[in-house]
């Protein structure tokens, strides 16, 4: 089924796609914006905005306000990031591209399983930027918007490069960071990890797969995850974390190297250890009576402690039964 096929399926007119952008980055507002589309549109390439270049992104940018029935973008601030933190943050985000809206729209699908809290019918799509046209498009919008902000952001504090990293933990922001410290648009609170190294430099002696264990369990506990499980073991089988969220439960296998390699690091997870993490799964299941949704994810971790950047990536594999 094709993004507008998925859209088409939900028989309503005035369907609304919201996204967020800017949930990671160590500094910057968090972005998020709505979209309606009509019934006929042409906009070429449409996709989830991780998976476009920056220039598909832009080109897109400009095609949907201009063919959108509706779209607002909206964000939260650095400072209600800090206060309410960043998921909550991510939400009154989500919130305020609704209420821009000049059009009330009436189904709302919303990119992930945390409701914002709309008060209008709404519907949570899991991977939404890469299954619905009016999730992609928001994404694309609440994306640009931000890396924009970002550029903006650069001008005024040139000595961070702001405009190559977009904010992002990167090795380049870190080694900034080390030179200038922290400037007023940091998120203090996600430089904990980063703080606690140049402190305590011990630190960095712990074994670097279970810094990265740490690092990962820290980014999902900062998306609403709980950490229910860490480096848990059976008989015939074991999974480096087990995090839940609303009614999905996720197995996640952590991959960290000190620096990228031409083969990623998710190669590691052979079939073999993907059966491992089925074993262990299916035991905590039978144990904990759970009745969730699965998902099997892995993280690849690479830096060392206080400098670490990470992809995640949702549904990575599913084991063989």
């Amino acid at each position: 089924m094709t993004l507008r096929e998925f859209d088409e399926s939900m028989y309503t007119d005035l369907l609304c796609g919201v996204d967020e952008a800017g949930r990671g980055p160590l500094a910057g507002d968090v972005y998020a914006a709505a979209v309606i589309l009509p019934k006929e549109y042409h906009l070429e390439g449409l996709n989830d905005s991780k998976k476009l270049t920056p220039k598909k992104r832009d080109r897109l940018f400009d095609e949907i306000r201009a063919q959108a029935v509706s779209f607002c973008i909206a964000k939260a601030t650095v400072e209600e990031i800090e206060s309410l933190n960043i998921l909550n943050a991510a939400m009154l985000a989500m919130r305020r591209a609704v209420a821009g809206l000049k059009v009330v729209p009436q189904l709302v699908l919303v990119d992930g399983n945390r409701d914002p809290g709309l008060e209008l019918p709404t519907r949570l799509i899991v991977s939404g930027d890469a299954t619905s046209a009016s999730i992609a498009a928001a994404s694309v919008l609440a994306k640009v918007a931000r890396d924009r902000s970002m550029e903006e952001l650069a001008k005024e504090y040139p000595q961070y490069q702001f405009e190559k990293h977009k904010g992002y933990g990167t090795a380049l922001h870190y080694a900034m960071l080390d030179a200038y410290g922290e400037s007023p648009v940091h998120r203090h609170s996600f430089l904990k990890k980063y703080y606690q190294v140049k402190e305590h430099p011990e630190l960095v002696k712990k074994p670097l797969g279970l810094q990265g264990e740490d690092f990962t369990a820290d980014w999902l506990e900062s998306r609403g995850y709980s950490v229910l499980e860490r480096q848990y073991h059976t008989r015939l089988g074991e999974v480096d974390l087990i995090a839940q969220k609303g009614e999905l439960l996720c197995f996640v296998e952590v991959k960290t190297r000190s620096q990228r390699r031409e083969e990623p690091a998710r190669a590691a997870v052979s079939k073999a250890k993907q059966k491992k993490v089925a074993l262990a799964a299916a035991e905590y299941l039978q144990q904990h009576s759970a009745r969730c949704s699965v998902r099997f994810d892995v993280a690849e971790v690479y830096g060392r402690a206080g400098r670490f950047t990470m992809e995640y990536l949702e549904n990575a594999f599913a084991p063989e039964d």
